[in-house]
């Protein structure tokens, strides 16, 4: 694999002393290429583009803007600490450990109420099937310490279906439970001294590749209809299916992690936040076979249905590759509506796309106010893309007639070097595509015959090079990019 972070010992070196060399170069970059193209000051992005019943929140205040966990209020210090073993744990790596992790949260219930508790996972590798944590609950792994997902996947019970989903993504009827799970709770955290969960996902990625997949498979980190969650300083590795999925949730803060799965490994996704508002994940490294971070809303009519949005979302310093798919992806899911995000400081190298909104016929719903700023990218194929024709369904149930509408991505201060392609803006004939701005943007490395290609898109932009598509170039709007 052709990456500087390709060496998974090298990683945590890269992670725990942050190189800002590449926001430095960035940001040198944009201004000398500001210099050459445009003597223009940046300004603001145009106004927020209202979406009916969101609510008067002020995002930009509401996240401090070193860290979110400043913002994010302190748990209270657990009263009652107990420790794997207590509960029979065995680390050997070869002992099932489920029956004594789901002792242990059985047992912590009690204290919910009576000052919370927290569960330490030692030194040692620690064999489980899934378990369901509890509210007011510290899932902490000592160094050293590795949670192994089990092989057996009777130990991965099969659960209902999403609401907004109306099936399991990948087949009909229930799927998988996650490795780690809860629904319904209050004031988790998962965190450590930079323990390890490994989620084990070959077997998983086998029967995909196989085609002998009988049900959808299990996240390793699952929480749903919960608030007050935060996950941080550990490494995830291997996950069957999607690495972190807070879905319904609010107040969710991912920081300091690092994920990782083997490059062809398939549907990896590092962090997909789904249907949830409030939401902050920031200073991870991520290295999988899909999509680094991906915001998700619901799919098709499931979706519009349930009407549950995802919003005020931030994702900011996140650095990693992807050879398969983007940086940060929008979609495809997301007929639930998706709105009030900002994507900031990011670095993605060798990868298929640094940015991606993905939608389709039969969506529905609507992407609006996304703020895309200060990105690098290296040998990244398609920089910035927006395409259809993902042409997955849940059943023959969807609406050809439900079209997403999507206004208001403000795209700026984005430097790709050793682009293979220029920006590809594929809408959708009928659909409101609208009110899309590039600034300051810069893509080296193409051929000299290199062009956008856009179609059903309208916008502005100002210092890009090269020069985009007639369609960005002239709208007549004196609030988008002037």
């Amino acid at each position: 694999m052709e990456s500087e972070k390709s060496n998974y010992g090298a990683i945590m070196v890269y992670f725990t002393k942050p190189s800002w060399a590449f926001l430095v170069l960035l940001f040198t970059v944009i201004a000398i290429l500001s210099l050459q193209i445009s003597p223009k000051a940046i300004i603001l992005p145009f106004p927020l583009f209202p979406v009916p019943g969101s609510s008067e929140l002020d995002f930009e205040s509401d996240f401090d803007p070193g860290s979110c966990v400043a913002t994010f209020g302190e748990f209270p210090e657990r009263k009652h600490v107990m420790s794997l073993k207590d509960f029979g744990g065995v680390g050997d790596g070869k002992t099932s450990n489920t029956a004594a992790f789901r002792k242990a949260l059985d047992y912590m219930q009690r204290f919910s109420e009576k000052g919370g508790a927290q569960l330490n996972v030692p030194q040692g590798k620690w064999l489980t099937g899934s378990f369901n944590l509890t509210s007011n609950f510290t899932l902490f792994l000592e160094q050293g310490a590795i949670i192994l997902g089990s092989q057996d996947p009777e130990e991965w019970p099969i659960v209902e279906p999403l609401p907004s989903y109306g099936r399991g993504r990948e087949r009909l009827g229930g799927r998988h439970i996650s490795l780690i799970h809860g629904d319904g709770l209050t004031n988790v955290v998962i965190t450590g001294n930079n323990g390890t969960i490994d989620g084990q996902g070959r077997i998983w990625w086998e029967l995909w590749w196989n085609r002998t997949l009988n049900h959808t498979r299990g996240h390793l980190v699952e929480l749903m209809n919960s608030r007050n969650i935060l996950i941080s300083n550990l490494t995830f590795r291997n996950s069957p299916f999607w690495t972190i999925h807070p879905v319904y949730c609010s107040n969710v803060v991912v920081k300091g992690m690092t994920i990782l799965a083997p490059l062809s490994a398939p549907n990896t996704d590092g962090i997909d936040p789904d249907s949830s508002t409030n939401v902050c994940i920031e200073d991870c490294y991520i290295e999988s076979g899909d999509d680094l971070v991906a915001i998700k809303s619901g799919w098709d009519q499931y979706g519009i249905k349930m009407a549950r949005p995802s919003s005020n979302i931030k994702v900011r310093r996140i650095s990693g590759t992807t050879p398969t798919c983007s940086g940060v992806g929008i979609g495809s899911e997301m007929s639930g509506g998706i709105f009030n995000v900002t994507i900031e400081n990011m670095h993605v190298w060798n990868s298929a796309a640094g940015v991606r909104i993905k939608t389709d016929k039969g969506r529905g719903g609507y992407i609006a106010n996304i703020t895309i700023r200060n990105i690098m990218m290296e040998r990244v194929k398609i920089p910035i893309r927006l395409s259809r024709g993902s042409n997955d369904h849940p059943d023959d149930r969807w609406d050809p007639k439900a079209i997403p509408k999507i206004r208001g991505i403000f795209i700026s201060n984005i430097v790709s070097l050793n682009s293979t392609k220029a920006p590809v803006l594929a809408g959708i004939r009928g659909a409101s595509f609208e009110g899309l701005c590039f600034k300051n943007v810069t893509l080296l490395g193409l051929s000299p015959n290199a062009a956008w290609h856009c179609e059903f898109v309208s916008g502005c932009t100002n210092a890009v090079f090269p020069l985009p598509c007639p369609h960005l170039q002239n709208n007549g709007s004196s609030t988008c990019c002037s």
